[in-house]
């Protein structure tokens, strides 16, 4: 997609906020595709933090992005297999098969003011950041902890898996702003509509 070219999806800001890199890869299917574009990929490997800001990204290609997608697509189906009490082995084994490159190396290094910022030893391949998913979410899976901190958002059609890290596990919502606003509305609706008749 060219430098300044308008989609419907560009609409819809990537979301990192599910609590962990491999979720925040699947609330990009939601409420449409988010990663539709090179340029969006390379904007979402930065923004989950994947690799530190300024990394150039100047390979990720057409091939990154199928990568990306077929990763994601079967997390999902092994997060919402694990969720639903249904396994999903054929994706457990690509996800297992994903996690066995090498995630990106980091290093620290100075800046000129003397403060220390995460760097990496070398430019990532789609195979390191695949792996680095990838085991991310198997550490997910096999962590009780986290595992029975997994919801799935209770809006309407929102298919959203979060990490519920909230006091007392009691979030409801992938965002307070968007699907729990949506939320409160209709229940004023409902409430005002009641009053009315």
């Amino acid at each position: 997609m060219a430098s300044g070219t308008v989609t419907a999806t560009a609409s819809y800001a990537l979301r990192f906020d599910s609590g962990r890199i491999c979720l925040d890869l699947l609330t990009t299917t939601h409420p449409e595709e988010r990663l539709d574009s090179v340029d969006r990929l390379r904007a979402w490997i930065t923004g989950s933090g994947l690799v530190p800001p300024g990394t150039p990204l100047t390979g990720v290609d057409a091939g990154w992005l199928r990568a990306f997608l077929e990763l994601r697509e079967q997390i999902g189906q092994l997060v919402g297999g694990e969720l639903d009490g249904r396994p999903a082995d054929g994706a457990l084994i690509r996800v297992n098969a994903a996690a066995r490159g090498a995630p990106p190396a980091p290093c620290a290094v100075r800046t000129e003011d003397g403060a220390l910022v995460r760097r990496l030893r070398a430019l990532p391949s789609c195979e390191d950041l695949l792996a680095a998913v990838a085991r991310e979410t198997i550490e997910l899976l096999t962590d009780p902890k986290a595992r029975a901190s997994l919801r799935r958002c209770e809006g309407d059609n929102c298919p959203i898996v979060y990490l519920d890290m909230s006091r007392g596990r009691r979030r409801r919502w992938c965002s307070s702003e968007v699907c729990g606003n949506r939320e409160r509305v209709a229940r004023h609706r409902r409430r005002a509509a009641l009053a009315r008749a």
